[in-house]
């Protein structure tokens, strides 16, 4: 069962569509907010969670101080589960007294959500399927490059079996760590 794991929403469980999710471990997501903490990237971040599944990265990112999330997820079961952890994690934040924080989905197909998109993310989560080519999270990532703040972060999920992603013009890779059968790229925005 996937939750969250720190923060104001911290041990909340979140709903998983059957089947038709890989959420991000607890493990690995700990290690990932751990080092964002770190670098004090999660206080007043705009989050864009493409591939976003379950929700839970950039759930946990709301949960732990970024102001908005806007979660991309294309299959309809997903999409709607989506919305329900948003509206599960929103009122833990209201009961704590939190309003601020907002989160909304877009049902669409990353490719199509971001040829359209006009917002600004400084937090970036990429999660697609495994069987999803690194030519298509390359396109992704060279789409979506406008739409980075100045310092913004890009991570990267994919299997530590497939090919080492190619990174962009315009990209650096800060680091490469992985965690058993998943591979995590820590990108920035070039200067």
């Amino acid at each position: 069962m996937t939750r969250i794991i720190g923060g104001i929403a911290g041990s909340r469980q979140l709903t998983s569509p059957a089947k038709a999710t890989r959420p991000t471990s607890d493990r690995i997501r700990e290690s990932i907010f751990n080092r964002l903490a770190s670098r004090d990237r999660l206080d007043g971040a705009r989050v864009l969670d493409l591939y976003a599944g379950t929700g839970a990265l950039a759930l946990e990112a709301i949960s732990r101080g970024a102001i908005s999330a806007l979660l991309v997820e294309k299959d309809g079961k997903a999409a709607a589960v989506c919305n329900q952890n948003a509206q599960l994690i929103q009122k833990a934040l209201e009961k704590e007294g939190f309003f601020d924080p907002v989160t909304k989905v877009a049902h669409k197909a990353v490719s199509s959500f971001l040829s359209t998109d006009t917002g600004e993310y400084d937090l970036v989560f990429i999660d697609p399927p495994y069987d999803i080519s690194n030519d298509e999270v390359i396109e992704n990532l060279e789409a979506l490059l406008p739409k980075l703040a100045k310092d913004a972060i890009v991570m990267v999920e994919r299997s530590s079996r497939s090919e080492a992603l190619v990174i962009p013009a315009g990209l650096e890779l800060d680091e490469e760590k992985s965690y058993g059968d998943t591979a995590i790229y820590w990108l920035l925005k070039s200067a």
